[in-house]
């Protein structure tokens, strides 16, 4: 190819790439004589190249003729400035019109290394204004944002992390980039990667989505309640979208969420409480009405409620007296009764010793073998994996035992469970102590103990 064609070449590229520019751009040679006019200068201002191009500066056309010399000082002063320069002012369109632009222009070296010129581009102040609003924006949402700000390729990765959501992983920043969600959550990972996929497919839900999850931290895992916004990235460049993520949001409510489940809570358990009331009250046998308040205090507590009572006489022996929910009446143990086989540290025997409530749970993960043979050891149910034992008491005495369970699908017992089941247990205790007293025709025989101190087990 000659030189000639080389050149012509190399023009038509210059022009191609000037042409496909987001922003106006002109050029100038050291005299001020505009050299290049790209088609976005054109769009913003009327003129076309072929009018443009050859004219002295803007002068007579381009700008009031007032600012022409100021502004055409300020634009070729870029050829002795390094860098670049920053300017506004006010130009003309071709159907005389003033539009506010915001230039940014820099000398063009020559083969010398002396300024050849200057290279001007400039766009509509406005639209300045909402790129830099947005790119203040993005920056503010990943340094100080008071919401967790994610965002996750279409691998489900995180790709970008805010401060604010690192400290809710427990972890730095970039520790967290590329790893899957499994890796960062113990609990939860599935729904939410179920609604990250949701979001890429069919873009985001109408209204945000709360989600509990446990985060694994250098501390151990904590389990959290995240309120979470979720927004499709797509390209802005691409012809049709392409997604290119999710940005997600979250915001840690925790806190609000548990005392709202508290007061649910309380509100229910009070309402059993009052509803097994009415219902004992209708139950000529008291030992048919203790049974009757077990039944009420399973629903939403427990699977299954143990009564053990201390056996006549001077040792301190637990004889089963009702197993709830099997629907038999309470029973009162009589001589020659066999005695639950209870090892020495039953929790059970450690609530008598204790006065008070003691809280146990099966070793290892729920459901194994382990918790089965920690059941089958304690002379519980199969399936018990959690245990509250707390003491029957009536009148200073301890009458007895009333066990609480759960299986692996429920928490472990906190010590508002406790607290509950002491209430239950001190209705039952007097059901209780009525029906001894009722089937003896004296006041039960063990001899008063000390006042029950404030004392729960763990």
């Amino acid at each position: 190819m000659s030189a000639s064609g080389r050149d012509d070449t190399a023009d038509d590229l210059l022009a191609a790439l000037l042409d496909g520019m987001d922003a106006a751009l002109c050029a100038f040679d050291s005299a001020g004589v505009i050299t290049h006019w790209n088609r976005e200068a054109e769009r913003i201002l009327g003129w076309s190249a072929a009018e443009a191009v050859g004219r002295h500066g803007f002068a007579g056309w381009a700008v009031r003729p007032a600012d022409a010399d100021e502004i055409q000082d300020r634009l070729m002063s870029a050829q002795e400035a390094p860098g670049r320069q920053v300017h506004e002012f006010a130009l003309l369109t071709k159907d005389g019109g003033r539009i506010l632009v915001r230039t940014q222009s820099a000398a063009v070296p020559g083969s010398d290394g002396k300024p050849a010129g200057v290279y001007c581009a400039f766009s509509e102040v406005h639209a300045q204004i909402d790129l830099e609003r947005s790119i203040a924006l993005s920056e503010a949402l990943m340094d100080d944002a008071s919401w967790g700000v994610v965002l996750v390729d279409v691998d489900l990765r995180p790709a970008v992390v805010n401060t604010h959501a690192a400290r809710a992983f427990g972890s730095g920043r970039a520790a967290l980039l590329g790893r899957p969600l499994g890796d960062l959550l113990l609990q939860g990972v599935e729904e939410l990667e179920g609604a990250l996929q949701h979001v890429l497919a069919e873009g985001a839900p109408p209204a945000p989505l709360e989600l509990w999850v446990s985060v694994r931290t250098p501390e151990g895992v904590r389990r959290r309640c995240w309120r979470c916004g979720f927004l499709r990235l797509a390209s802005p460049l691409a012809e049709e979208p392409v997604p290119l993520g999710v940005g997600w949001l979250f915001q840690d409510v925790t806190e609000a969420r548990r005392a709202e489940l508290d007061t649910g809570q309380l509100r229910f358990r009070t309402n059993q409480l009052q509803r097994a009331g009415r219902a004992a009250a209708e139950c000529e046998d008291p030992a048919e009405a203790a049974a009757v308040r077990l039944d009420y205090a399973l629903a939403g507590f427990a699977e299954h409620a143990l009564v053990d009572v201390l056996e006549p006489g001077p040792r301190r022996r637990l004889v089963r007296a009702a197993a709830s929910p099997s629907g038999l009446a309470l029973l009162l143990p009589g001589p020659g009764t066999i005695p639950v086989r209870y090892e020495p540290a039953h929790p059970a025997l450690q609530a008598l010793d204790r006065v008070g409530p003691v809280r146990a749970s099966a070793p290892g993960a729920p459901g194994g073998d382990p918790a089965e043979g920690w059941a089958r050891a304690r002379r519980w149910p199969p399936g018990a994996t959690h245990a509250l034992c707390t003491v029957l008491r009536s009148r200073g005495r301890t009458l007895g035992t009333l066990t609480f369970l759960r299986g692996a699908s429920r928490p472990a017992f906190e010590r508002p469970d406790a607290l509950y089941a002491e209430e239950v247990a001190a209705r039952v205790a007097a059901d209780l102590d009525l029906a001894t007293a009722t089937s003896t025709g004296s006041p039960a025989d063990n001899a008063p103990d000390d006042a029950p101190g404030d004392r729960t087990g763990s």
